[in-house]
């Protein structure tokens, strides 16, 4: 299993992050809020092309599964089939109800747990993974260290460069820092930057934009692959095509309902679709519009900005974009030259209304202050209607290739006005612009072509990363293969008898590629990693340290510390304020600094259960979410209440989609209870402490009649763990 190497025949694998959850095979809601624009379509619209291309097997949309009232159900199916090549599947992650793209920063740890779970149940690794947006890189950064992976990433946007115009307009750090979660993304885009293979970028400007906010970039990181465009949906307005019935009426139907909105519908048509942010400066456009008396007799204007039912319950942002549009309307009086539509269906009515306002002699708008890329230009492009844009960012790239428009300084309204009579009153320059943005679009940006570039440049990459450089990504492989655990407590389980570790040890030895090792230790990491080499024990794949308020993975000394567990056991916790809860009981004694970690407060406490019953009683009192641990009468610790060693072994197994059968753990004290307890096949070696007697004739425990390790391997027989035939001196994995 997971052996890339015996599938080189086979096409490629790929997985697609796009993590916020709106994203079905059908009627694309664009436009439904800040999370659905151009970003979503992209991403759609480019697996399935990449499903069609002969060197590719299968193509996945990694997303977040919903199950929520107010969205379609269709975003609660867990594996949508697109074609044999394309799934959408979607992950569990933050509960089911649909969160905004900036609340979801607290559960991709979440999300990159059950990633790895899913990818368990599959027959082999991605060729590559490509993210979309920070919280994708997130993810994909993650899963890229674990198995050496190839790791692609689009931004579609950044937040350094989103910082900046928030600042701009006026918004204050604090609100930018609780609305949009800026410095965690900021941090988190930094980090995929380093780790990413290629950057993928539309523009020459996106590159330059990069290199000039962020750290760990150079320009040999970026590929410049403009998007493509469906040109079988966004066709000439001049081209006749035969359709079905149904789209038939569709078509009567927008057609319709788009003259409703005016006094005099044989005027040239100004169009615009964007999502109601105030990037997409509307107002600019409106008041461009609204001054503009001259243009009002010219042309009728109609704005699509996304799709609502109620104004009153949409996110602050679109809320307050949708009532300046309202009110603009209202201060220049433009009933019955301004449409304002409230839904507009993605497969179907938007590219007709690009060739409506084609027909029509209109222009396309993007009055955007700033644009990454400007896929509405290019589909304005194919079907033949001419374009005023932005001449910030992507679009003076689009427009340079495609010849089909102008680019203004939208910031002024009156050059957006001018620029859109200029067009208009010229019929010569109207079809020069027309005619070649038919053309041009198809020599630039075709998904054909854009396909053929990313694969080509994917296999680049992949042909030299064969074998992955991140060391830690064998053991992360590993891990993703076994379907077995031994863990072991450190002091007086593993360590007190060397002749049995070295039984122990040998043993391992023979089963290290087949069963993963991991120890779970009351000592911090750096201790346990000593004694470790000290004495010569075969190194663990997993380190539970501080009574399992940290995980380590290592890989030939290198250690990771677990980002997932942090983030897991962090909820509630409140270090401080347990230290002077407790500081008033003169029988506690503060451990040594170097016992002490962010997530475990270490304590000396004589043998006494009044005295442990008073604090558990004070914690509790205090309304403390804490795991309070005794052991060796004398060691108490305090961990978040959800940290402690069986818990962060579950938790492993959860990750690692190991189930707990299969996972043998050995101990001596009570800090030990909780892993042996349960579901885990639990052994007590000999020289238990007293704490332990608790546990005897409990399902699952077997207690050992040898010492330390000698009790591990004894356990490990009882259980027929593993067998060891001597006679091929082979290892088989016990049933």
């Amino acid at each position: 299993m997971f052996n890339n190497n015996e599938i080189k025949n086979r096409g490629l694998y790929i997985q697609l992050y796009n993590i916020h959850g709106l994203i079905r095979g059908h009627d694309l809601e664009l436009g439904r809020d800040a999370d659905t624009g151009g970003q979503t379509k992209y991403v759609f619209e480019f697996a399935s092309t990449l499903s069609l291309h002969p060197k590719v097997e299968k193509v996945e949309i990694v997303t977040r599964w919903i199950n929520d009232k107010n969205v379609s159900p269709d975003y609660s199916v867990p594996v949508e089939k697109i074609n044999d090549k394309f799934d959408i599947v979607r992950i569990r992650a933050g509960g089911g109800k649909y969160i905004r793209k900036e609340l979801l920063w607290d559960h991709l740890e979440e999300f990159v747990d059950k990633s790895i779970k899913y990818l368990k149940t599959k027959e082999r690794l991605p060729d590559f993974i490509h993210s979309h947006y920070a919280d994708a890189g997130y993810v994909a950064a993650e899963l890229s260290m674990f198995f050496g992976i190839p790791f692609f990433h689009t931004s579609h946007s950044l937040g350094k460069v989103k910082l900046q115009k928030l600042i701009e307009d006026g918004f204050n750090q604090d609100f930018i820092e609780k609305r949009y979660k800026i410095s965690q993304r900021i941090q988190n885009e930094e980090k995929i930057f380093l780790f990413s293979d290629i950057i993928i970028a539309s523009t020459s400007e996106e590159v330059e934009s990069y290199i000039k906010n962020y750290n760990n970039l150079s320009p040999s990181k970026f590929r410049v692959i403009p998007p493509g465009i469906n040109l079988e949906k966004f066709y000439p307005y001049n081209e006749e095509k035969y359709f079905d019935e149904n789209t038939t009426y569709l078509i009567k139907h927008i057609n319709k309902e788009y003259t409703k909105f005016f006094i005099t519908n044989e005027k040239p048509l100004i169009f615009s679709l964007c999502r109601p942010v105030r990037r997409k400066n509307i107002s600019g456009l409106i008041t461009a519009y609204g001054e503009d008396s001259e243009l009002q007799g010219m042309a009728n204007l109609a704005i699509y900005a996304g799709i609502r039912e109620d104004i009153q319950t949409m996110e602050d942002n679109e809320r307050e974009v949708l009532t300046e549009i309202l009110l603009l309307m209202d201060k220049y009086n433009l009933y019955g030259k301004m449409a304002i539509p409230k839904k507009h269906n993605t497969d179907i009515e938007v590219p007709e209304l690009y060739r409506l306002a084609a027909k029509s002699g209109g222009v396309f708008v993007n009055a955007a202050l700033s644009e990454t890329f400007g896929l509405t230009l290019i589909e304005s492009a194919a079907t033949g209607l001419p374009v005023v844009a932005t001449i910030s960012g992507g679009p003076r790239d689009i427009i340079a290739n495609c010849n089909n428009g102008m680019t203004v300084d939208v910031s002024n309204p009156k050059n957006i006005s001018d620029a859109i009579k200029k067009i208009i009153a010229d019929k010569k320059l109207w079809n020069e612009y027309s005619e070649n943005g038919i053309k041009n679009v198809k020599r630039f940006y075709s998904w054909k072509a854009h396909t053929e570039k990313y694969l080509e440049e994917a296999e680049k990459i992949i042909a030299s990363k064969e074998k992955p450089e991140n060391s830690f990504a064998v053991t992360g492989r590993k891990l993703l293969e076994i379907d077995k655990l031994i863990i072991s407590d450190i002091d007086y389980t593993l360590l007190g008898d060397d002749n049995a570790l070295i039984q122990f040890n040998q043993t391992l030895n023979k089963i290290s590629d087949k069963i993963g090792f991991g120890v779970a230790t009351g000592r911090n990491i750096e201790l346990a990693f000593k004694v470790i080499k000290e004495k010569d024990i075969t190194m663990p794949d997993l380190f539970i340290t501080s009574v399992g308020a940290e995980i380590y993975y290592n890989h030939k000394g290198e250690l990771i510390y677990s980002t997932g567990w942090d983030a897991h056991i962090s909820h509630l916790w409140q270090k401080d304020k347990i230290v002077k809860i407790l500081s008033p009981f003169d029988f506690l004694q503060y451990q040594e600094e170097e016992n002490q970690r962010k997530f475990k407060l270490s304590y000396y406490l004589q043998n006494n259960p009044n005295h442990l019953n008073t604090i558990k009683e004070t914690l509790q009192k205090n309304k403390m979410k804490c795991n309070v641990i005794y052991s060796h009468d004398q060691f108490l610790d305090i961990l978040p209440y959800r940290a402690s060693k069986g818990r962060a072994i579950r938790y492993l197994a959860y990750r690692w989609n190991i189930p707990f059968e299969n996972i043998l753990v050995a101990g001596d004290s009570g800090n030990d209870i909780e892993m042996l307890e349960g579901d885990l096949l639990g052994v007590v070696v000999a020289n238990y402490s007293k704490e332990l007697e608790e546990l005897k004739g409990k399902r699952r425990i077997y207690f050992s009649s040898k010492k330390f390790a000698a009790g591990i391997l004894d356990g490990i027989n009882y259980y027929n763990f593993i067998k060891v035939e001597r006679k091929e001196n082979a290892v088989q994995i016990g049933n």
